[in-house]
């Protein structure tokens, strides 16, 4: 039985083979080139979007990030003027109230700030800071892929009462 449908296979391309319209109309295609530069962008066009866009949202995410660390360190020289712990919360406290409005990708409403002298060193002071970032596009774009937490946390730490 297999035999059979090979036999008719072989019959019916033998047919085409003799049968020379069909030799120049596949011919002909294979010597057209008309349409390989739509057929390559289509498909690689969506690879270089989410390229871009990836780079796009991770240079978002790694902004953020850095602008939490320079909050910390910008609040942490701004508490170098306090005399005391209380008085460096509250320099700490007043620079995060008025100053973080200006960093870029960061909401001032996320931010979490921890003040306090180090309990290893008395002669240094910590300020550490927590950014809810889960508002960042990052997350919206990648589901599947692994991606960084969605807590920015950063610290800095500062010596108290000169050199």
């Amino acid at each position: 039985m297999r035999f059979l449908f090979l036999q008719a296979g072989f019959g019916i391309l033998r047919n085409m083979l003799k049968n020379r319209k069909f030799l120049v109309s596949w011919s002909f295609f294979r010597a057209d080139a008309t349409g390989t530069s739509a057929i390559e962008f289509a498909m690689l066009a969506p690879v270089f979007i989410l390229l871009l866009l990836g780079m796009v949202a991770y240079g978002i995410y790694f902004g953020a990030s850095h602008s939490v660390q320079q909050i910390a360190a910008d609040a942490a020289r701004t508490a170098i003027a306090g005399l005391n712990q209380t008085e460096r919360q509250a320099l700490v406290t007043n620079f995060i109230a008025h100053d973080v409005s200006g960093y870029p990708f960061v909401d001032p409403n996320k931010l979490t700030v921890n003040a306090q002298d180090s309990v290893a060193d008395g002669s240094q002071f910590i300020v550490s800071v927590t950014y809810d970032a889960r508002n960042l596009p990052i997350w919206n774009l990648f589901r599947t892929l692994p991606l960084p937490g969605t807590t920015i946390q950063r610290q800095s730490t500062i010596r108290v009462g000169g050199i």
